[in-house]
This record gives C-alpha cells, structure tokens and sequence, in this order.
C-alpha cells in the first residue's frame, strides 16, 4: 500500500509538472503572438471598427482595400526594391568575405592568427550606433552617400558570421582536407566541395538572421541617406505613418507588408536553423 501510494504521489507530480509546463508554454505563445494577431486584425479592419470601444477581437469583413491604399500613397515599390537590392548585396558580400576569413581561422596557422580573430570577436561587442557618425563623415568625403554601397559595404564584414562558420569548419575531419589535397585540388575547391556542405544549417541561420537585421533596418538607412532615393521599406512605412496618422488600419497593412517576407524566408529556414543549433549543441 505505501509503494502505491508513493507511485500514485509521484504520478500526480508528473502530471503537476506537464500541466505547468503546458500553461507557461500557452502564457508564452500568448504574450508573442498577441501583437501579431493585433496587427493583422487592424490590417483587415475599417476605421470606425479600429476605433470602436470595446475593440474587437475578430474581423467581420476583411477590407482588401488597405493594402492597396497603403501601396498607392507611398511608392512601395520603389522601397521594396531598395529593401531587396540592399538586402541581397548585404548577404552576398557577407559570404565572400566571412566564407574565406573563417575557412583561413580554421585551417590555417599563421603569427598573429590569435590576436586578429580576438580582434574579429572584439567587433562583435561594439555597437554600430557607436560609429554611425565617422562612417557617416567618411561616406560624406567620398561621395557615397545616397547611394547603395553605404547601405551594404559597411555590414558586409561580420564578426559573427566568421566566427560561427570558424567553428563549423574546425569540426571537418583533417583526413578529408588532406585526401582532396592528395588529388590536386585547390583551397577554392575544398571550400565549395567540402566546406560550404558541411556548414549548410550554419549559413542558413546566419542568412535568416542577416536578411532580417537587414530587413528591418531602420537607424542606418535614415542616418546615411537624406532623400528616397535607396531609402528601404522600413522608412517608407514610417512616411506612411506620417501621411496616414489617423488612419492605422492603413499603417498596420504596411507594416504587415514589412513582416510578411521574415515569415516566409524563416518558414523556409527553419529546419536548416534547427540543425544548426543541434549540430553547435552535439559538438
């Protein structure tokens, strides 16, 4: 009888600990998913049901309309193809300097190897707000402001990106360099046959995280450019927001508009992340 009970107590915490589990995992999804669920209903409402009281939690007719309001009274396109272009460079540049920098840490040894990657790591901890202005002077002598290359040359090198890729490379076996040495083939060929496979999740999760920082930018593209001409769509949202004040079912279309490709481009991602983070925990 005491076994049983001692059984049924220690059952009863299980289930104790499963159901609090499942209320703060529900409290969680709550708390972030909230927002969005707001945006998206404010999105596809009118203005007198945005501004009803009490509000509404549902939508009794999706207003299409918004979204083509909030296209039509700011040149989207011209924002969202800035926010691409600017984007693409921004992860291309990244991979051709960050690719060969991490593939060098690795694998090879060399006076001053140390102190240059503690130098890489050191950038890392400073913040770009702190040196937005010398950038912003030097750009300004050479003439690059409003252009594309201030939006893209000064994140290409990312100390992140090499050192997360440093690590993925060390952990390729050296019998595997030195086989593909052995039949004659160069670094730029054991970097794209055998490198870049193994680190597949690796540059998956640093893409999403690149698009999105990049993405999303704001403080740079409005303290580097002074006209709309490579301004990105984050700026162009918030001009939206100035124009339409009173009308934030107008606004929050465009900011729905903003979010839409982080989600699809994570969705696509995610399995090669979470590979990513379980292959760094394994190892």
């Amino acid at each position: 009888m005491k076994e049983g009970g001692e059984q049924a107590m220690q059952m009863l915490l299980r289930i104790l600990r499963i159901a609090l589990r499942a209320a703060v995992s529900l409290l969680l999804i709550a708390v972030f998913l909230t927002p969005f669920y707001w945006m998206i209903l404010t999105a596809f409402k009118t203005l007198g049901e945005v501004m009803a009281m009490p509000p509404k939690f549902w939508i009794s007719e999706p207003q299409w309309h918004n979204f083509v309001d909030a296209y039509t009274r700011i040149d989207f396109l011209h924002y969202a193809g800035n926010s691409v272009l600017i984007t693409l460079g921004t992860l291309v540049g990244q991979a051709l300097v960050a690719i060969p920098a991490a593939y060098g840490f690795a694998r090879y040894r060399f006076k001053g190897r140390n102190t240059l990657f503690g130098l890489v790591l050191a950038t890392m901890m400073i913040p770009g707000q702190l040196i937005f202005l010398p950038i912003f002077v030097m750009f300004a002598r050479s003439g690059l402001l409003n252009t594309y290359l201030s939006l893209i040359v000064p994140f290409i090198a990312s100390g992140l990106a090499i050192f997360m890729l440093r690590q993925t490379f060390m952990q390729v076996p050296d019998s595997m360099l030195e086989a593909a040495r052995l039949d004659n083939a160069s670094e730029l060929k054991i970097i794209y046959t055998i490198m870049l496979p193994a680190a597949v999740p690796t540059l998956s999760t640093l893409a999403l995280l690149t698009f999105i920082g990049t993405w999303n930018s704001y403080f740079f593209p409005l303290v580097w450019t002074t006209t709309d001409a490579v301004r990105t769509l984050p700026l162009g949202v918030q001009k939206l927001q100035d124009l339409e004040g009173l009308s934030p079912h107008i606004v929050m279309a465009g900011n729905m508009t903003l979010i839409v490709p982080i989600l699809i481009v994570f969705l696509l991602a995610r399995r090669q992340i979470m590979k990513a983070f379980t292959y760094m925990g394994v190892k």
